[in-house]
């Protein structure tokens, strides 16, 4: 080991080798004695190798190759910044969500009626003739209910059956509906029956049942009943 390791190199390695540095300044091409070369080498190690023992290196060399080490500078992770939203009060003073007096008529979103019927056809494969009523239940319960036109069915409070229109926005607790005679009205969930028809399929929904907002139901599992007390 120690033979290959401060022999001299063959003749024809040494002239290539003095060809190739022989533009770098300060490097000497003079034939070195085993002494010199063991020296160097030592040197070496130990700069490439700081925190190993002169015994540790040596010892390395008489029984494995030598990996140099290499000491990279750790990056520091700097901390993300999270984005603030608006709270609920800026919201509300802002009046993000309210709709415009003048944009509340009933005829401006028939056309988002449609893109709803066609959004459900999709959903329910085509929503054919002898497709199961469960299944189509099923997907109603967990789909985007904006544009829909729903009717209040039953109700604690009579003042509320009757009420028909498109969904505008729904939250967790309450539908906003424009009613055909370009009235906004807001309904409750809570102690309310809705029906939702579409090409012949009628759907209820029980709003005590269903204080979800909109994001949430797509991974709420309802359970089907015949019946659901008010």
């Amino acid at each position: 080991m120690e033979g290959l390791l401060y022999g001299r190199l063959p003749a024809g390695a040494a002239e290539e080798l003095g060809a190739q540095v022989s533009f770098l300044p300060n490097v000497s091409r003079q034939p070195q004695g085993s002494e010199e070369a063991r020296a160097f080498v030592n040197a070496f190690l130990k700069r490439s190798m700081p925190k190993m023992k002169d015994e540790a290196i040596q010892d390395m060399l008489t029984r494995k190759a030598v990996v140099l080490e290499h000491y990279s500078k750790k990056k520091k992770k700097g901390k993300r910044k999270k984005t603030k939203g608006f709270t609920a009060k800026q919201r509300r003073e802002l009046r993000l969500f309210e709709i415009e007096p003048e944009q509340r008529r009933y005829a401006i979103f028939l056309p988002l009626h449609e893109l709803w019927k066609q959004y459900i056809r999709d959903l329910c494969y085509g929503l054919k003739p002898d497709a199961q009523p469960q299944m189509v239940q099923g997907k109603l319960l967990k789909a985007d209910l904006h544009g829909a036109i729903v009717t209040v069915i039953k109700s604690k409070c009579p003042s509320y059956v009757g009420i028909t229109g498109i969904i505008l926005q729904e939250m967790k607790h309450v539908f906003k509906i424009i009613t055909k005679e370009d009235k906004l009205k807001v309904v409750p969930k809570l102690n309310n029956v809705f029906s939702l028809e579409i090409d012949g399929f009628i759907s209820y929904i029980y709003g005590s049942k269903f204080q979800l907002r909109a994001s949430e139901r797509s991974a709420k599992k309802f359970k089907l009943k015949g019946t659901i007390d008010l």
